[in-house]
């Protein structure tokens, strides 16, 4: 009998199926393993993903500080996550556009109004200055040397804070003025008395002055006289004085000389005054020392009440009282007053405006003819 071979081939098949099973028991529970542990990674690593995006940041808005965390990438994302508008005269510290890191600190100054005033000009400007002087470097305001600036440099700015600049200007200008000449009477028995003569004329001088103007916005506000110089001293006039006693006095009896006619006017004429200086008074207490209580208020020394347009005070030595005269350039008038002041050839002639009287002065070189007591009449 042989040995049946199906008997062995049966044991091997069935060691060979163990095997295998053993091994696939075995890595499958590798393969499990592995793929837990691949997801458990995975997990971590977006955990970890995840808590890297978010980012803490500081935001100074205004000067207040803020604490954010945030997942946005940029400057402008992350304002207005937070609400925070950018007006378009603020600053910030950095672009909009900047990428956001850790710890970052961003700062937002917000501008403020004010009202400045400059080079005759009121304007509304915005600024995130903190101070006066800070605003007008920002404007790019430049200050002169003398200007001034209210309020101070130092001052804070706060919003609608007015800002005032006066341009203060200084300039030295040259000029000249005359120097009155004196007049130096000298007695001269060889003059008729009250007769006046010019011996030598005056000459005016010349100073010369240099004047600082100071000047606030273009307007004058000072002048002050910071240098003086004499460039010609002025010659005194000589001025003779008559002290000779006339030879003839005038009387109603004294013959005329000759006969003109003036502004329609023919008279005859019995003597001719040249070189006659003329004042002017009037009724007021300043002129005649009497005020309107006196009892000879307005009257004249003959007696006479005042008129414009025909009483003059008169030296009687020269004219006599109540005579007639014409005055070139004045006209026909009357002797009627006197004066202490009035002596040899000065005529006072009275004007109702006491104003008027002042203005006129002292006007010398006239001609004055002495006609006499009659009035000559109109042709």
């Amino acid at each position: 009998m042989g040995v049946i071979p199906g008997g062995e081939t049966h044991v091997k098949r069935s060691s060979s199926m163990s095997f295998a099973m053993r091994w696939k028991h075995e890595n499958l529970r590798r393969i499990l393993l592995s793929a837990l542990f691949s997801i458990v990674m995975a997990v971590m690593f977006a955990l970890l993903l995840y808590g890297i995006s978010i980012k803490q940041i500081q935001l100074v808005v205004g000067g207040e500080l803020k604490q954010v965390k945030t997942r946005e990438s940029t400057l402008s994302a992350v304002l207005a996550e937070h609400g925070v508008a950018v007006g378009q005269y603020d600053k910030v510290s950095a672009s909009l556009d900047a990428k956001l890191r850790h710890g970052d600190t961003f700062v937002v100054e917000r501008a403020v109004p004010i009202e400045l005033t400059a080079d005759g000009k009121t304007e509304t400007h915005y600024t995130v200055a903190k101070t006066v002087e800070g605003a007008l470097a920002a404007l790019n305001v430049e200050l002169g040397e003398m200007d001034k600036l209210s309020p101070a440099k130092e001052e804070p700015i706060a919003a609608h804070t007015p800002i005032q600049i006066v341009r203060v200007q200084k300039l030295i200008e040259d000029q000249t003025e005359s120097i009155p000449f004196d007049t130096v009477k000298q007695n001269d028995p060889n003059l008729l008395k009250g007769k006046e003569q010019v011996v030598t004329a005056g000459i005016e001088g010349v100073l010369s002055k240099k004047i600082e103007k100071v000047f606030e916005d273009g307007q004058l506000i000072t002048e002050t006289v910071v240098d003086m110089k004499v460039e010609q001293e002025s010659v005194s006039q000589i001025v003779a004085l008559g002290t000779k006693s006339p030879v003839v006095v005038l009387s109603a009896a004294s013959p005329n000389v000759d006969e003109v006619t003036k502004n329609g006017v023919t008279f005859a004429y019995k003597e001719i005054l040249n070189n006659v200086t003329l004042t002017a008074y009037s009724i007021d207490a300043a002129s005649t020392g009497k005020t309107s209580e006196h009892p000879q208020y307005g009257m004249t020394f003959s007696g006479t009440k005042v008129s414009e347009g025909r009483t003059i005070a008169v030296d009687p030595k020269v004219i006599p009282i109540g005579w007639w005269v014409y005055i070139e350039g004045i006209g026909l008038r009357r002797a009627e007053d006197t004066g202490s002041a009035i002596k040899g050839n000065i005529i006072d002639v009275y004007f109702e405006n006491p104003d008027y009287a002042k203005r006129f002065g002292l006007k010398r070189g006239y001609k004055v003819y002495i006609i006499g007591k009659e009035k000559p009449s109109v042709n």
